[in-house]
């Protein structure tokens, strides 16, 4: 069991390693659009099924409450979280409206949408895209394989091609820490410590 920890150990990191000599540039860019939409006033909105309904509302904890830094919270809203609205939209529309229904109405030009899914291809996830566009809302997608239509769909595109959902989920949460960073750093500059640094004793390096 510990030569299999380990080899997926590295194969976890050798994602990460991929993602960050390609998904750089993106990650830049969808900080830049989330940052310009606090300093309008604006919010996040976030969007997923299964382990991404998990990041969407993690990722809206880091925001709302505090990434390192101490500061104001920011506006997020993960759209996975209230059961009554969830279940009503199932029920009396479809369940493939549960995002799209609450982007409608919580959503305004000048937010952003982050869609995350692992196919790239969630009926729900993409019918909250195409709501999205219709509000005036940039969307920022996490998806995983070939991107499938989400990435497509989408303004910036963050698609992590590991063929299992698993290794998928691992980079996005990943990049969506560093998304969190990224904007807390640029908009409470004062308010940022700097990344902590670990010391590991020597027994506990060893086996």
């Amino acid at each position: 069991m510990r030569e299999e920890g380990k080899a997926e150990l590295a194969e976890s990191a050798r994602w990460h390693e991929w993602a960050a000599e390609h998904l750089s540039e993106p990650l830049a860019r969808a900080a830049e659009v989330v940052i310009a939409a606090y300093r309008r006033g604006g919010k996040v909105l976030l969007c997923g099924n299964g382990g991404s309904a998990a990041d969407s509302q993690h990722l809206a904890a880091e925001l709302v409450g505090r990434y390192r830094g101490e500061r104001p919270p920011l506006s997020a809203i993960a759209l996975t979280t209230d059961t009554s609205a969830l279940t009503a939209i199932a029920n009396d529309y479809d369940f493939n409206e549960v995002f799209a229904r609450q982007v409608l109405a919580l959503g305004i030009a000048g937010d952003v949408l982050v869609a995350l899914s692992t196919s790239g291809s969630s009926p729900n996830v993409l019918n909250a895209v195409t709501a999205a566009r219709e509000r005036g809302l940039t969307v920022v997608a996490l998806s995983g394989r070939d991107g499938g239509p989400l990435a497509q769909q989408a303004d910036i595109a963050l698609t992590v091609p590991a063929s299992t959902s698993d290794r998928v989920q691992e980079v996005h949460i990943t990049l969506g820490h560093i998304l969190c960073g990224l904007v807390e750093a640029a908009l409470f500059p004062e308010s940022v410590a700097p990344a902590p640094h670990v010391h590991v004793s020597r027994s506990a390096r060893e086996p």
